[in-house]
């Protein structure tokens, strides 16, 4: 169900699928001023991949990057028939484009803050070439950092000879290819200790993958591709094989909310969905909203074998 709040003309879905447990709501709205409103210790873990200095989602490199030509969006050639997704070029980023990125992870690290429940962990998705940007504002906004998630993933980024100069240098690659992609892991300190933390606000540690075997910060993934692309072709989607293992861990006792406060097609959402999790998403954009409206559903009902071997857990 749609409705449209007051004035800002911004839309809200709240929707439980028929057969799966994992209750969620969808909110177009501006992540930082819901955040401002946001009822405080309400959230009890976050999950998100959000736009990184905010640059490459500005209408103007969107459009370049539909169009393949051009801007911050970096177009990989296609291999074996296959259109490789454009990835966003973090090496053109000046000084002040970082200024501007740290800024906005300050901002963002700040409204979780308050927000966040004690022991709730927020799983953020970064990269290799920013991640400090990242990370140092959390940590000064109160949050510990718990380490981090290396999700492995052989995209196109790196490796490459330099630019017009291939013949010449052929020996030579400007930096190394990217076999990994970080996801940091912070968490709001506990109250007392975690066993006391559990008990009061559900949250603290990570829930194991079984009583034998611990939730671990390695794991092997590849890009969303086949089915997943078609039901949500969004440049940033993230595939349900890893992203159902990230919120399961989230939630130690499976119990609470989980926020995505950038939610784009939904991939956090349907993850949590798919685990019977509760979950709330929230999304700027007109398009990437109406797209998570459409995908999350999708998303969620997808079984393992629909998604094939797209990554597995050691």
């Amino acid at each position: 169900m749609i409705v449209d709040t007051i004035a800002t003309d911004l839309a809200r879905s709240a929707t439980q699928i028929p057969g799966l447990l994992g209750a969620y709501e969808i909110v177009r709205a501006d992540s930082f001023e819901w955040l401002a409103k946001a009822e405080p210790c309400s959230i009890h873990a976050v999950v998100t991949d959000p736009p990184y200095g905010v640059l490459e989602y500005t209408p103007r490199e969107l459009e370049k990057m539909k169009n393949g030509k051009g801007g911050v969006w970096r177009i990989p050639p296609s291999f074996d028939g296959y259109q490789r997704k454009p990835l966003p070029r973090f090496t053109v980023l000046r000084m002040e484009d970082r200024i501007i990125l740290r800024s906005f992870f300050k901002r963002l690290a700040e409204r979780l803050f308050p927000v966040a429940v004690p022991g709730a962990h927020v799983f953020i998705a970064t990269n290799p070439l920013v991640s400090h940007l990242v990370y140092e504002p959390f940590v000064a906004a109160g949050f510990e950092k718990r380490g981090e998630i290396i999700r492995v993933v052989h995209t196109l980024r790196g490796g490459d000879r330099p630019k017009n100069a291939h013949d010449e240098f052929a020996d030579v690659t400007v930096m190394p290819k990217s076999c990994w992609e970080p996801w940091g892991l912070f968490r709001k300190p506990c109250e007392g200790r975690v066993q006391d933390n559990l008990r009061q606000w559900k949250t603290g540690g990570l829930r194991r993958i079984s009583a034998k075997e611990p939730f671990k910060d390695l794991i092997y993934s590849s890009p969303a591709r086949g089915l997943e692309k078609k039901i949500a072709p969004h440049p940033s989607l993230k595939p349900q094989s890893f992203m159902r293992r990230i919120v399961a861990a989230s939630l130690p006792l499976g119990e609470g909310v989980i926020l995505d406060p950038f939610m784009g097609s939904g991939s956090t959402i349907a993850a949590a969905a798919a685990c019977g999790l509760r979950s709330m998403g929230i999304e700027i954009s007109p398009e990437f909203f109406e797209m998570a409206e459409k995908a999350v559903p999708r998303l969620a009902r997808l079984s393992e074998k629909d998604l094939g071997s797209n990554g597995s857990q050691i």
